[in-house]
C-alpha cells in the first residue's frame, strides 16, 4: 500500500490523487484536509486515541443510525418499519426513490432519515425534539462532548435543495405519519447532521452500540437490545453509501460514514472506533478511514466470518489463556476483598463471569460478605444478580460467612435477597412450563 494512502494519524501527508474534502456544503469545504485521528473505546471502558481526536467535527450521515436507534428504542421495530424499509437501495443516498411499498428503502438514506425525524418524540415542538435527541446522544457518549454547529446548519439549509425535493416527494407519497409536518422534519434533519462530536466522544457512542446499548463509561443502559441489533444490522448492509457491499465483504463489520470524513465503526462485544479524515473518495467515504478499517481486520480476526473453522488465523484479542483466566479470578476476588466497586463494575461491563470460583470454590459474594463490604454485596446482588446459594468447598454459602463474622447489615441484605431470588427462579420455571404447555396445545 502506498504510504500516502495510509498515513499515521496526526501526520500531514499528501492526500491521494482525486480525493478531496466535501464542498457541496460550503461550511464543510473550509475544514483542513490534513486532519486525521482515530479513537477507540472498549466495552469495558478502556480508551486509546491518536491524532486529531479532540477537534470538533460534524456527524453528518453518521447521525442516521443513531436517530434510528432512538426511534426503535422509543417506538419499537414494527412501528418504525411501517414507514421505512430495511433493504439497501442500490441507488445514490440522495435519490428521489422509494421501494415497491412506496416507503424509503432504509433509514440510512436521506429519504429514510427525513421520515425518521418525523417519528421521534411525536407531538413535541421542534426545540423539544432537538433537545431530546441531544440529551440521548449525550448519554450514549458517556456525558462527553456533544456540540452543535449553527454555521453548518445554516449552510445545510441554504444548499439543501435536493433534500427539500425529497421532502416534498415523501409528502406527496404520504410517507410521513399522520399530522407530521414535513418542513419541521427537514429542519430537524439538517440540525442533526450539524451535531458535533470529537473522535473521543464518538468512540464512546460506538462502544455503547458495541456493548448492546450500555454505555461503557457510565454503565447506564441507554438503548434497548432490540434497537442496537436492528441498528447494527442496517449499518452492516447499508452504512457505507454505494460501497456498503464491498465494505461488508472486505471488512465485515457494521459501520457508518459521513461526508465530514467520519467513520463510526462497531466491533460487537469488543469496542467502538471513530476515525476522522476529511478527504473523501468518489463515493463519499473517508479514504484514510477506509484504509484504517481494512488494516484493522487484516491484523485482527474482527471480520464477521473470521471465526469460521479452517479460516486463516489472525490475532484474537478476545481469547484468554488459562493463565489469564486464573488472573481474572484473582482480580475479581481481590476487588471484592478490598471493596473496590469500580473495578467490579469494569469487570461486569467486560462480560466477566461474576460467579467465578477460586480453588476453594469461593465467589466474590463469599469474600464480600465475609469482609462486610455492603457496597460490593449490593452491587453483586442488585447489579449482577449473582446466585446467593453457591457453596464453597466447606459447604458454606455467603450468608453463612456473613453470620460467622457478625456482618449484621450484610446478613439482613442477603436474607432478603435470597427470598427474592427464590421467588424469581420459581417464577421463571412457572413461565417456562406455561410456554411449554402453550406450545404443545398449538401443535395439537
Amino acid at each position: 500500500m502506498h504510504p500516502n494512502q495510509n498515513p499515521t494519524p496526526g501526520t500531514t501527508q499528501r492526500i491521494p490523487s482525486g480525493c478531496k474534502v466535501a464542498n457541496y456544503i460550503p461550511q464543510l469545504a473550509k475544514v483542513s484536509p490534513d486532519h486525521w485521528g482515530v479513537s477507540l473505546c472498549t466495552v469495558d471502558g478502556q480508551r486509546y486515541s491518536v491524532g486529531d481526536t479532540d477537534v470538533p467535527l460534524c456527524l453528518q450521515s453518521c447521525v442516521k443510525p443513531l436517530k434510528y436507534a432512538i426511534a426503535v428504542n422509543d417506538l419499537g421495530t414494527n412501528y418504525v418499519h411501517q414507514y421505512v424499509g430495511k433493504e439497501p437501495s442500490g441507488l445514490r443516498f440522495n435519490k428521489l426513490s422509494l421501494n415497491f411499498q412506496e416507503k424509503p428503502h432504509n433509514p440510512l438514506v436521506n429519504a429514510g432519515a427525513i421520515v425518521n425525524c418525523s417519528l421521534i418524540n411525536q407531538g413535541a415542538n421542534k426545540a423539544e425534539k432537538f433537545d431530546y435527541i441531544m440529551q440521548f446522544l449525550k448519554r450514549m457518549a458517556g456525558n462527553e462532548f456533544i456540540g452543535f454547529s449553527n454555521a453548518t446548519f445554516q449552510s445545510e439549509k441554504e444548499t439543501g435543495d435536493r433534500n427539500y425535493a425529497i421532502g416534498y416527494y415523501l409528502k406527496e407519497k404520504k410517507c410521513f405519519p399522520e399530522g407530521a409536518d414535513m418542513v419541521s422534519a427537514l429542519d430537524l434533519y439538517f440540525q442533526l447532521c450539524s451535531i458535533e462530536v470529537t473522535c473521543q466522544s464518538g468512540s464512546v457512542i460506538a462502544a455503547t452500540l458495541a456493548n448492546g446499548g450500555i454505555c461503557p463509561i457510565t454503565g447506564e443502559r441507554v438503548l434497548s437490545a432490540e434497537a442496537v441489533r436492528n441498528t447494527l444490522s442496517l449499518m452492516h448492509s447499508c452504512g457505507m453509501y454505494d460501497f456498503s457491499g464491498q465494505f461488508a465483504f472486505h471488512v465485515g463489520l457494521p459501520a457508518k460514514s459521513g461526508v465530514s470524513g467520519a467513520i463510526l465503526l462497531i466491533v460487537p462485544n469488543i469496542m467502538g472506533v471513530f476515525c476522522w479524515s476529511p478527504p473523501l473518495d468518489r463515493i463519499g467515504n473517508s479514504v484514510r478511514g477506509i484504509h484504517f478499517c481494512h488494516d484493522l481486520v487484516s491484523l485482527f480476526n474482527f471480520h464477521h466470518y473470521d471465526d469460521l473453522r479452517h479460516c486463516a488465523k489472525k490475532l484474537d484479542p478476545r481469547k484468554e489463556t488459562r493463565e489469564t483466566q486464573h488472573k481474572t479470578v484473582v482480580n475479581l476476588l481481590f476487588a471484592a476483598y478490598s471493596g473496590d466497586v469500580s473495578a467490579l463494575r469494569r469487570f461486569a461491563l467486560s462480560a466477566m463471569d461474576m460467579e467465578q470460583k477460586d480453588y476453594d470454590s469461593r465467589t466474590a459474594l463469599h469474600v464480600a460478605a465475609a469482609e462486610g463490604h455492603m457496597d460490593v454485596v449490593r452491587f453483586l446482588i442488585d447489579g449482577c444478580k449473582v446466585n446467593p446459594f453457591v457453596e464453597d468447598r466447606w459447604g458454606n454459602i455467603p450468608l453463612q460467612d456473613a453470620i460467622k463474622f457478625e456482618r449484621h447489615e450484610v446478613v439482613k441484605l442477603l436474607t432478603e435477597y435470597q427470598e427474592t431470588y427464590v421467588k424469581r427462579q420459581m417464577g421463571a420455571e412457572t413461565s417456562e412450563e406455561q410456554m411449554s404447555l402453550e406450545n404443545l396445545e398449538s401443535m395439537v
